[in-house]
């Protein structure tokens, strides 16, 4: 064997039914690293510890497995099913991953359609009149939904196409049930005015039938039903009517011509393209519903460069293309929350078995086409190229990333042991009129920013406004721990915390300075701080670098890749400061209306107070002799504040 492991796990692989099943590995900080299913578990896993994987990505997995755990199942279907569950949920380190995105957006028909309408109409009710709607979440059996739509974009568009056409209302119930006049959508005709007793319920409901067919991509049977409509609207010369349903036809033929529709079976199909390049892979996803092409999404999964190193341990040893892997993964854990359509245009050939488990799993009869013909076979190029330019694209932004990484690490005379290592960490804070003061760290490493290790610190006990103090506070707070963890023998060791190699502070010589102090204090490296200082009239791009240890300031020029990302990581701090104070302020001010209700106080007598006390809590926690000392607070008006919050 190539590596000494455990007795027990040997004797636990040694053990493994030849059944179907899935397991899974974990290293020493029971950490999971691996996902994989087999048709026969103990032939499977056998072979990761039977061969001589050498100083391969493979070796350097199975060297970490401490502990093993297996499920068997009934069938290779079901193990599919596990298999990509488990990767999606848990995250394994060396597993195709395709990460979670946003949900999916609908199209919202509000209620079923079953709603009965009123023999007698006297005031309208939003109840007899559907609304339509963009909507993102979990659906509703009260509701009708169409989609999902592969953006907000496409959904908008569609309720744009149904205004135009079918004249439904968006407004909200509220807004519908408080209306005396029709609104300026019912003057531009992209709403029958309901809310205002134009339109009957009878023929409202009609719309929305006809709006309901359209999205499901019956447009001809819809076209057919409308014109006999307008004729007999015409044979019993109601002239009107049959207008009305004669611009309606006008209107959706011109949309359909627009959309380019072709009169074909196919009104629902997802065709998915990939493309492998570089160590990393595009699968885009171009939708098809109701027979119109709404749009595309790319999505770019993880772990690709680990897959293409474990596929010679497939079962039967063959090589599968990585196209074929990536699709796979995709397919099998993008439908587990998102409901497929019956079709699927591939450009690759998937195993059946994972048809037939995605097929068990949601309750759609599912058939995928390879190579498909004729208008699928435009609906694949199309997709094909689109996954070409997103990868194409994705590709330059991160060798422009690492080109601005290595910039800077010249730049600045940084030597990190691996430049994708290379850590940065850069301070802002963020006020307003000393109200809420809050720091915000953002951390730059891998070549890009790593929001899930944002920090705030709410910053407390200092003078409102004083910018120093606070980036003294947020420096302890932040390196104080580490730093005594350092002092000690194994601190260098001790949990996986390291310093940055840099933390630049936004701001010129005097947040160096302070920033000097605390590092001097905990007794850290001074050369690892570095001031973004504003140049001059604060234009953006004549920035100069301010050092802590005694050198000379820096202008690297406007046109310098590591200066981009110096003001890059700058201004993501920035951000997300503004963001945070903001969020506090508004939390801090809940209640301020109980201010504005006492007479007596007016704007500026509140910003005072609210300045003084820090928010209304404070405010209403103040005695009424702290109320006074506050400039232009009479002791009588101090009274009534005090008596006016309690």
């Amino acid at each position: 064997m190539s590596f000494a492991h455990d007795e027990a796990l040997i004797a636990q692989v040694a053990a493994l039914p030849a059944l179907p099943g899935v397991y899974r590995y974990f290293d020493a900080q029971d950490q999971l690293l691996y996902v994989g299913k087999a048709r026969n578990l103990k032939k499977r896993v056998s072979s990761y510890f039977q061969k001589d994987h050498g100083g391969t990505r493979i070796g350097h997995m199975v060297g970490k497995i401490v502990r093993m755990e297996t499920t068997v199942v009934r069938s290779e279907a079901e193990a599919l099913l596990l298999e990509n569950n488990l990767i999606k949920t848990q995250h394994p380190r060396f597993n195709i991953l395709f990460r979670d995105d946003k949900s999916y957006p609908y199209l919202k028909l509000s209620g079923n359609g079953r709603t009965p309408l009123p023999a007698l109409v006297t005031a309208p009710e939003a109840q007899h009149y559907p609304r339509v709607a963009y909507y993102r979440g979990a659906v509703e059996k009260k509701h009708r939904y169409f989609g999902p739509f592969p953006s907000a974009w496409a959904v908008k568009e569609s309720i744009q196409l149904i205004q135009k056409v079918f004249r439904l209302r968006t407004c909200e119930d509220t807004v519908f049930a408080n209306r005396t006049r029709p609104c300026l959508l019912f003057q531009i005709k992209r709403c029958s005015g309901p809310c205002v007793n134009l339109i009957s319920p009878e023929a409202y409901k009609a719309d929305v039938q006809h709006a309901e067919q359209f999205l499901r991509g019956e447009t001809t049977a819809l076209m057919r039903e409308m014109e006999a409509r307008m004729m007999v609207h015409a044979d019993k010369l109601e002239f009107e009517q049959a207008a009305e349903v004669r611009n309606q036809l006008t209107a959706l033929s011109r949309v359909l011509h627009q959309q380019s529709v072709d009169t074909v079976s196919d009104t629902d199909a997802d065709i998915l393209a990939v493309r492998v390049q570089g160590g990393r892979a595009c699968v885009n996803l171009a939708m098809v519903r109701g027979g119109r092409h709404l749009g595309d999404r790319p999505y770019f999964p993880s772990h690709v460069q680990d897959a293409q190193d474990l596929q010679a341990l497939e079962e039967d040893d063959s090589i599968r293309p990585l196209e074929v892997q990536v699709l796979e993964a995709f397919l099998a854990q993008h439908y587990i929350g998102v409901a497929p359509p019956p079709l699927l245009i591939l450009s690759a050939p998937v195993d059946r078995a994972l048809i037939a488990a995605l097929t068990e799993q949601t309750g759609v009869k599912i058939s995928a086409v390879h190579q498909p013909r004729e208008h699928r076979r435009a609906w694949l190029e199309m997709a094909e190229k689109n996954a070409e330019l997103q990868l194409a694209r994705l590709l330059a932004e991160e060798g422009s990333q690492q080109a601005r990484t290595r910039a800077l690490a010249e730049a600045l005379d940084l030597a990190p042991d691996d430049l994708d290592q290379l850590h940065i960490e850069c301070f802002d804070i963020s006020h307003t009129a000393g109200e809420a003061t809050q720091a915000s760290c953002v951390v730059f490493r891998q070549h890009r920013m790593q929001s899930g290790e944002y920090r705030r610190y709410n910053i407390e006990g200092i003078t409102g406004g004083d910018d120093y103090a606070a980036m003294r506070q947020v420096l302890t707070r932040r390196y104080g721990k580490l730093a005594e963890a350092l002092r000690t023998e194994d601190g260098a060791a001790g949990g996986n915390a390291r310093l940055p190699d840099l933390v630049l502070i936004d701001g010129g010589k005097g947040q160096v300075s302070m920033a000097r102090e605390v590092f001097t204090d905990l007794g850290l490296d001074l050369s690892r701080i570095v001031g973004v200082e504003k140049g001059e009239g604060r234009k953006v791009g004549l920035e100069e670098l301010v050092f802590a240890d005694g050198r000379d300031k820096v202008y690297l020029g406007k046109d310098s890749a590591a200066l981009m990302l110096v003001a890059q990581i700058r201004d993501e701090a920035h951000r997300f400061a503004i963001t945070g104070m903001r969020a506090q302020r508004a939390k801090v001010r809940v209640g301020g209306s109980k201010l504005e209700e006492i007479p007596g106080v007016g704007p500026r007598k509140r910003a005072r107070l609210l300045q003084r006390f820090g928010g209304v809590r404070g405010v209403e926690g103040a005695s009424v002799e702290d109320l006074a000392s506050v400039e232009g607070i009479s002791m009588e008006l101090a009274q009534a504040i005090y008596q006016a919050l309690r």
